[in-house]
C-alpha cells in the first residue's frame, strides 16, 4: 500500500468513526505532515483523493472541510463512476468511460433520486443551520458561474445536492449521495442534448433557477416548498433527458 493510500485510509477511518465530524475542518497540511510523518506531496495527494470521493472540500483561504461520513456499505448503481443525471446542461467529459449507465439506467436512477432528495430537502429546510445555508449558497453561486466550465459545473452541482443532504441532519441521506458521488451528475458528452449554444445557455439558466428555487425554500425554512421544488427540479431533469433522446 502506498503512503498516500495509507493516509487516505487513516483519515477516512477518522471521519467514519466520528473523530472528525461533517462540517469540521481537517488539520492543516503542516499539521498532517507533522502528525503522520509524511511529505507535503503525499498529504496533498491524499486530500485530493478524499475530494474526489466527495468526502472533503477545500475552500480557498479557509482549508479543507469534511462534507460527509463515508458509508460502510456503498450504494452501487451498476456503473463505476460514470452515471449521470442530465441535470447539468453542457456538463460532461469525465464520465465517458466504458461501463457507463445506459440512458434507461440514468432514468431509473433519477426516478430513485426524486423521492429521496425531495424528502432530504424538506428536512434540510427545517433543520439547516446558518452555516449550512451559507455553504449551500456558495455551491449555488459556483454552479451559476460555471456555465462555460463543464467540470466545475458538475462538481458545484454535486456539492449543492450533497449539502442539502448534509443539512437534512440524517447521515443516511449524505451516505447515499457520497456513494453515488459527482458521477450522479455527469453525462457522457455524446449523450448531451444537441442544439445551438443559445439553447444550451437557456437550459443552463433554467436549471440554475430550479436550484435557486430549492435554495430559497430552504432559506425560508419551508419544508413543503423545499420538497416540491426539489421534486420539480429532478422531474424536469428526467423530462429533459427523455426529450433529448426521444424515449
Amino acid at each position: 500500500m502506498s503512503r498516500t493510500q495509507e493516509l487516505v485510509n487513516t483519515l477516512t477511518a477518522r471521519i467514519r468513526e466520528g473523530v472528525i465530524q461533517p462540517g469540521e475542518k481537517l488539520p492543516t497540511e503542516s499539521g498532517l505532515v507533522e502528525t503522520y510523518g509524511m511529505s507535503r506531496t503525499v498529504v496533498r495527494e491524499a486530500i485530493s483523493r478524499l475530494q474526489a470521493a466527495g468526502l472533503v472540500e477545500t475552500r480557498h483561504g479557509r482549508g479543507s472541510f469534511v462534507l460527509a461520513r463515508p458509508s460502510t456499505t456503498p450504494f452501487e448503481t451498476g456503473a463505476a463512476g460514470a452515471a449521470g443525471a442530465a441535470g447539468t446542461a453542457g456538463a460532461a467529459g469525465a464520465a465517458g468511460a466504458a461501463g457507463a449507465l445506459t440512458v434507461e439506467g440514468v432514468l431509473e436512477l433519477l426516478e430513485f433520486r426524486i423521492p429521496v432528495e425531495a424528502e432530504a430537502a424538506a428536512l434540510a429546510a427545517r433543520r439547516r443551520t446558518e452555516a449550512q445555508l451559507a455553504d449551500l449558497r456558495e455551491a449555488l453561486e459556483a454552479f451559476a458561474a460555471s456555465a462555460d466550465h463543464p467540470s466545475s459545473a458538475v462538481h458545484a452541482d454535486f456539492r449543492f445536492h450533497l449539502r442539502i443532504a448534509l443539512a437534512a441532519g440524517n447521515r443516511y441521506f449524505s451516505d447515499l449521495l457520497t456513494s453515488l458521488g459527482p458521477s450522479m451528475i455527469i453525462m457522457p458528452r455524446d449523450r448531451l442534448p444537441p442544439g445551438e449554444s443559445q439553447y444550451r445557455e437557456s437550459q443552463y439558466r433554467r436549471i440554475t433557477t430550479e436550484h435557486e428555487d430549492i435554495y430559497l425554500a430552504i432559506e425560508a425554512q419551508d419544508g413543503d416548498a423545499a420538497r416540491c421544488t426539489a421534486r420539480v427540479h429532478l422531474t424536469n431533469s428526467r423530462t429533459r433527458l427523455l426529450r433529448a433522446h426521444e424515449l
